[in-house]
């Protein structure tokens, strides 16, 4: 499949060096001789030199028109899997393969391909078949020369629904299917915590929290026209570094303004954040963001003190009165590093249950869905271990007292934004009210309390940065 935006933007990087792209049968022909599938008996110094070694699937194609770079090809099966990336720059000097992002698009959408194919290889005819299908399911994996999507076995059930070409010319691209049914809009706002806590006066604690907008919109029409509205209680913390969806057709350029690199001041935009759009026909994310929330949600410490041939260990946490007390799940993971499998246990824990991972290097305080009323929890134990072995899991950060617990939670129905999506404000230009369906969560993330007795390795001090 050829993409003419592609080849556009190519020339447009390249000007009058740019390498146009050969007709499909002479790029085959020699790809096959960059391969070695033809002509191997024959020296070609620029390809069997001793002097090239490839260490990698990417190869120079040798063209009448001058090499074409990079392409990225392997075999698999007896299938040839190949593609051309773009290359958002110029060529000269050639790029390090680790600068071109395309050649990671590129793989997962090979692989994808390769995964879709690959099962039916000894079945000749389903074989032909899916290949068949290939070339529709790509417009709605990679609709205009970008990879969208790239579980194409994922897409291979509603292949039928694809057009290969729009029946109505105002049907945008990215939207490749048609839906029949009762109108509904899916949306989900899920928020996630990262957070770094020391409990040291001369570290300062950290944390950011960064929202993505969910949504599935299962609407009759070539391009029907969404307005979704996110909405913020009154003195919350705005949202910033809002990345949009290219589907969003305009949007107030203020929104786009807000950065959390820069201070907040009295002009910043705080909403309500309005987005009209043609949704795609499969789930997206309408919208990326961040925000500056005053505090984390869960407040802790953790002391770590060795003593003889013992440690003990104190951890105290405590949920902010602002968030909501009903989680779908809570606890604290405490590992130990470098030291051999947990022999006796001795504590109190003021609410939940501790267990003892298998491999008896790992606590799970398995704290619940609620908090107590005090919102205060503690555990305090005594531990001595046997003699480390080579299963039980070792770090060259963590050493000696420098040691953490990691902190898993969800609380469902809640963002810490308090962001939130006005379901009477979705409006819809297909006749008939849509029945929509508004969801929130807040999963955390590299959320780590460090133990206050050691020093926190400088690597996780700038983690968030």
């Amino acid at each position: 499949r050829r993409f003419p935006t592609v080849e556009l933007r190519a020339e447009t990087f390249n000007g009058s060096t740019h390498v146009p792209v050969p007709s499909d049968s002479a790029f085959l022909k020699a790809l096959l001789f960059e391969l070695r599938l033809v002509d191997d008996h024959i020296f070609v110094e620029h390809r069997d030199t001793c002097t090239r070694i490839n260490h990698s699937s990417v190869y120079p194609v040798s063209t009448d028109s001058g090499h074409l770079w990079p392409v990225l090809a392997f075999q698999k099966s007896g299938l040839i899997y190949a593609c051309l990336p773009l290359v958002e720059g110029p060529l000269e000097p050639r790029p390090p393969l680790l600068t071109v992002s395309g050649l990671s698009q590129g793989l997962a959408l090979l692989l994808g391909i390769m995964d879709y194919v690959s099962p039916s290889r000894k079945n000749e005819a389903e074989m032909t078949a899916k290949i068949g299908q290939l070339r529709n399911l790509l417009i709605q994996a990679c609709p205009l020369g970008t990879p969208l999507n790239t579980n194409i076995r994922s897409l291979s059930s509603s292949f039928e629904d694809i057009q290969e070409v729009p029946a109505d010319k105002d049907q945008p691209a990215w939207r490749s299917g048609s839906y029949k049914g009762k109108p509904q809009v899916n949306v989900c706002i899920t928020e996630k915590v990262k957070c770094m806590q020391y409990d040291q006066r001369d570290v300062v604690d950290t944390w950011q929290v960064y929202g993505a907008v969910n949504c599935k919109c299962d609407i009759e029409g070539s391009a029907p026209k969404v307005t979704l509205t996110l909405n913020l209680p009154t003195n919350a913390p705005p949202l910033q570094d809002i990345v949009i969806h290219h589907c969003v057709t305009s949007i107030d350029p203020a929104m786009l303004m807000s950065f959390s690199a820069e201070p907040l001041d009295d002009s910043v935009y705080n909403g309500p954040y309005k987005f009209p759009f043609i949704p795609p026909s499969d789930s997206f994310n309408l919208c990326y963001y961040t925000s500056q929330v005053p505090v984390p949600p869960i407040l802790g410490c953790y002391q770590l003190v060795e003593e003889g041939s013992q440690i003990k260990i104190t951890v105290n946490l405590k949920l902010h009165e602002s968030i909501k007390n009903s989680f779908e799940y809570c606890e604290a993971r405490i590992p130990f590093f470098n030291r051999g499998p947990i022999a006796q246990l001795e504590y109190k824990v003021t609410h939940g249950q501790l267990d003892l991972s298998r491999e008896k290097s790992l606590l799970v305080w398995v704290i619940g869905q609620k908090f107590p009323k005090s919102l205060e929890v503690s555990l305090t134990g005594t531990v001595s271990f046997g003699t480390a072995g080579k299963e039980h899991p070792t770090d060259y950060v963590c050493t000696g007292n420098t040691a953490y617990v990691k902190l898993y939670f969800r609380i469902p129905d809640f963002t810490l934004t308090g962001c939130y999506v006005d379901q009477h404000s979705v409006q819809t230009s297909v006749p008939g009210k849509p029945k929509i369906t508004a969801t929130r969560e807040l999963i955390s993330s590299n959320y780590y309390l460090w133990n206050s007795k050691a020093p926190a390795p400088m690597v996780y001090k700038t983690s968030l940065d």
